[in-house]
């Protein structure tokens, strides 16, 4: 099945300084955000800290919430509304307490003292030592940089060297960019969007693997071609199966998104960005800098010679 015909011939190559531009726009305007938050905002897996989440039987705001809860006196108190109905709350404190089920249970027993008895319940409660939560945000950035250490080596082995430059710079403008996404969008960073990152590795890498055996049967088969017009044939040859494989992940991914609840959003939002960034990289990005390496090249021995 083919949704789109192998003879077409869009100007990918053609239009990339348009979209390393856009890229990079993208990529400064994350970084500024990150910079002026002091960071990305971490959740309770990396942070440390308690968090409860609590519904109420009727619709509330958040100042209320931290009113009810003043006297408690939690150190580093922030509240979340969950959902857009208005009765339902994340409730974040930096102390950490041994005893979860205790602390829980003062928390529904102050709201119910202002929203009268049985109108609080308690959904969630986690809670991550400081340390504990310093070492996974560690081993997280690590487990992405490894994965991608991995890719290079990879697509290495497999193609070229230059083939791998492409990827791993690909890998990393997806990254840089859904984390930038987080950032402007004031999104929690946790185990689970690790995970999602660590996806977004595997699936834009999976679309460039495509797109470089491409390019290496037409170097083949096309000799007397230049580069440009080699990758730019290439792309449109294989623009049918990725047309075709992200569009019917990105259904799975939209349908987890609308209805797998606000447990897994960010990490749905994260698959979601991720998918799409990825499979313009494997076209924008990954393709453009092996032409780049190559002139690189060419220069070099030019020089030399």
């Amino acid at each position: 099945m083919e949704l789109i015909r192998p003879d077409i011939n869009i100007d990918f190559v053609g239009k990339r300084f348009i979209a390393i531009g856009i890229s990079w726009l993208l990529i400064l305007i994350g970084t500024a955000s990150l910079v002026v938050k002091g960071g990305p905002e971490y959740g309770i897996d990396f942070s440390g800290g308690t968090l409860v989440q609590a519904k109420l039987s009727s619709a509330t705001g958040a100042a209320d919430l931290r009113d009810a809860l003043h006297g408690l006196q939690l150190k580093g108190m922030t509240i979340q509304q969950v959902g857009d109905k208005g009765d339902e709350f994340l409730i974040r404190v930096q102390e950490s307490s041994d005893k979860l089920e205790s602390f829980a249970a003062k928390i529904q027993t102050t709201l119910e003292q202002k929203y009268g008895a049985h109108t609080v319940e308690i959904r969630r409660t986690e809670m991550v030592g400081p340390q504990v939560g310093k070492d996974l945000r560690a081993k997280g950035v690590m487990a992405v940089v490894y994965a991608i250490i991995g890719m290079l080596a990879y697509i290495t082995f497999r193609f070229e060297f230059r083939f791998g430059i492409g990827a791993v710079i690909a890998l990393v403008h997806d990254v840089l960019i859904t984390l930038g996404l987080f950032s402007l969008l004031n999104l929690e960073i946790d185990l689970t969007i690790i995970a999602a990152f660590l996806t977004i590795v595997g699936y834009s890498v999976n679309d460039t693997v495509i797109v470089c055996d491409r390019i290496r049967d037409n170097m083949g088969k096309l000799a007397n071609q230049k580069l440009e017009v080699i990758i730019n044939r290439s792309i449109n040859e294989t623009l049918s199966r990725t047309v075709m494989t992200s569009g019917i992940t990105l259904l799975s991914v939209v349908a987890m998104y609308a209805f797998g609840g606000e447990v897994i959003r960010n990490f749905s939002f994260a698959l979601l960005a991720g998918i799409i960034v990825g499979t313009y990289s494997s076209i924008y990005v990954a393709a453009p800098v092996i032409i780049v390496w190559e002139h690189y090249k060419q220069r070099k021995a030019a020089s030399v010679a």
